[in-house]
């Protein structure tokens, strides 16, 4: 028998709702792991400094190493996500490895350094040939692979000048360490050993201030900037 109501239809789901963008503290929390990523990032770097100033260079190694291997057992034994572990062990492991063949704690601190102006150069030379290199890092982390943003001249632009902020913020921050790395150098050079001891300890906190924070900042920055302006595009689009 049928009473002549009929079921209640659900309503479909848009595209809108299929294509939601995280929130921007769900991006935040998945390319930072969290605080607990931030902390567990930062805390070999924290037992290398500390243990380079009170004790030897091999000791501080050892326990630096052996932390990040840790954290990163830790984790897989809690069945979390390991990359952000395994990206901080495999930038330990290069340091510390520098560090030990040379027998000069600074270097632990090379590969770090290099790396940044690497980095930095390539984020600038991208914008100059108009692929921003944080377009395409959005697409891959974000967009879920898509490129769509190609296709928009106001998303390329801001794109591009997002691009071109991170270049500079990186070659900034990186800048600041390889001076005080040459610095430290010049006055082991010159036979002042603790002018040189103070640039090694100086070097570990522009490490760890120069680390997180402007990245955090950046994050934050890009975030709100390409939701804004994808907010703005939807109406034109539909």
């Amino acid at each position: 028998m049928t009473t002549g109501q009929h079921p209640a239809t659900q309503p479909e789901a848009g595209p809108a709702d299929e294509e939601r963008l995280p929130t921007v503290a769900e991006q935040m929390a998945d390319q930072l792991g969290g605080w607990r990523g931030l902390a567990e990032s930062s805390i070999p770097v924290v037992i290398f400094v500390i243990a380079n100033i009170v004790g030897e260079l091999r000791p501080a190694v050892i326990a630096s190493v052996a932390v990040a291997v840790l954290i990163g057992g830790l984790r897989l034994a809690q069945r979390r996500p390991v990359r952000h572990a395994v990206n901080g062990l495999f930038g330990i492991g290069i340091g510390a490895a520098i560090a030990w063949r040379t027998g000069d704690a600074r270097d632990f601190y090379l590969p770090g350094i290099l790396y940044g102006i690497g980095y930095g150069l390539a984020l600038l030379l991208s914008a100059v040939i108009r692929q921003p290199l944080v377009g395409w890092i959005w697409s891959v982390l974000v967009a879920k692979g898509s490129s769509q943003w190609r296709e928009d001249p106001v998303l390329v632009r801001t794109f591009t000048r997002l691009t071109v902020l991170w270049g500079v913020v990186w070659l900034a921050k990186v800048g600041v360490q390889a001076a005080i790395y040459l610095a430290a150098r010049r006055f082991d050079q010159l036979g002042d050993e603790a002018a040189a001891a103070d640039m090694e300890t100086a070097l570990g906190v522009a490490r760890l201030a120069l680390g997180y924070p402007p990245y955090v900042l950046l994050l934050l920055i890009t975030v709100w900037t390409v939701r804004r302006v994808t907010r703005r595009t939807e109406p034109l689009a539909g």
